[in-house]
């Protein structure tokens, strides 16, 4: 019973802005004749009309809602990250280096001292020598050289010719009958352009290998004495500074791999609560004005023994 008077309550809050428009009090007594609910008769001429009057009625309307859900989603974030790097360090090693060191040595040093010595010198002296050259002479030797030469020779060539031939017999008056044109082979005699071929004495240039007399300047090899500067080795003490080899410890720069440790950006996933829109039905209350006919009852009694439970009826149907 509190809860449907909770209800009645709420729907008088709802309904102060519903009344207040008339267009949308007007769709909802549409909507409600429409679906075969109460409301007003049609108007007749008939005087026995069924009476009635507007009530309003508390309705649930299905109504989608736009809410917000929550929902996982996997994002990646920055994190650090401890992790080895190899780094190339200097440092100082012993090395034992090989220097030179000086030190006075006596060696016996080769000396060249240069001397006269007699020799005997090959020179060359000219002389004049005869000889024979050969040389190529261009002649003139004869050759008979086959040439054409023209000709004319006569030729018999055939040709058709028209002769007259005379026939033989006379005619009734004495007469003769005459003759006809006939064509005669004839060899008619032509004279014809020809070559032959004749032998003709020509010279022609030719070399020919001769020997010519000529006196040729040659070298003859003779000896002469001379006096030629020669060196000769002696040997000459002399102290000399020589280096050896020792061994001395220096410090010499080196490199070594040691492990350094630094922070590495790294990405790992991680889960972050996002808001999603989704739509949900919901039910909203609406108040509606319906037509709710009178009902006469014979007894009297009888109506007013009911109009408590009627009352109580209504307020359970959303009647107000």
């Amino acid at each position: 019973m509190k809860t449907w008077i909770l209800l009645t309550f709420l729907g008088v809050l709802l309904a102060v802005p519903a009344l207040s428009n008339p267009a949308r009090e007007k769709k909802h007594i549409d909507s409600s004749i429409s679906r075969g609910d109460y409301g007003p008769p049609p108007e007749h001429h008939d005087h026995h009309q069924p009476q009635g009057v507007w009530k309003k009625k508390l309705v649930w309307k299905e109504e989608w809602k736009k809410v917000w859900k929550t929902e996982s989603k996997m994002i990646w974030k920055p994190d650090w990250k401890k992790v080895q790097v190899p780094v190339w360090k200097e440092i100082q090693v012993p090395v034992w280096k090989e220097a030179k060191v000086p030190e006075w040595k006596k060696v016996q040093k080769p000396i060249w001292k240069e001397i006269k010595v007699p020799a005997w010198k090959e020179f060359q002296v000219p002389e004049w020598k005869k000889i024979y050259k050969p040389i190529w002479k261009e002649i003139k030797v004869p050759v008979w050289k086959e040439i054409q030469v023209p000709d004319w020779k006569k030729i018999w060539v055939p040709e058709w010719v028209k002769v007259w031939v005379q026939e033989h017999g006379h005619d009734d008056w004495g007469h003769s009958s005459g003759g006809v044109w006939k064509k005669k082979l004839i060899w008619k005699p032509v004279w014809k352009k020809v070559w032959r071929t004749e032998k003709k004495l020509i010279w022609v240039p030719e070399k020919k290998l001769e020997w010519k007399e000529e006196w040729k300047q040659v070298w003859r090899t003779e000896k002469k004495k001379i006096w030629v500067a020669e060196k000769k080795l002696f040997w000459k003490e002399e102290w000399v500074q020589v280096w050896k080899i020792a061994k001395k410890l220096e410090w010499v720069p080196d490199k070594k791999l040691v492990w350094k440790t630094e922070w590495k950006q790294i990405w790992v996933p991680a889960w972050k609560e996002i808001q999603v829109p989704e739509w949900k039905k919901v039910w909203k209350p609406v108040w509606e004005n319906v037509w709710v006919p009178i009902q006469h009852h014979e007894e009297h009694h009888h109506e007013e023994h009911h109009h408590e439970e009627h009352h109580q009826e209504e307020q359970q149907q959303g009647w107000y």
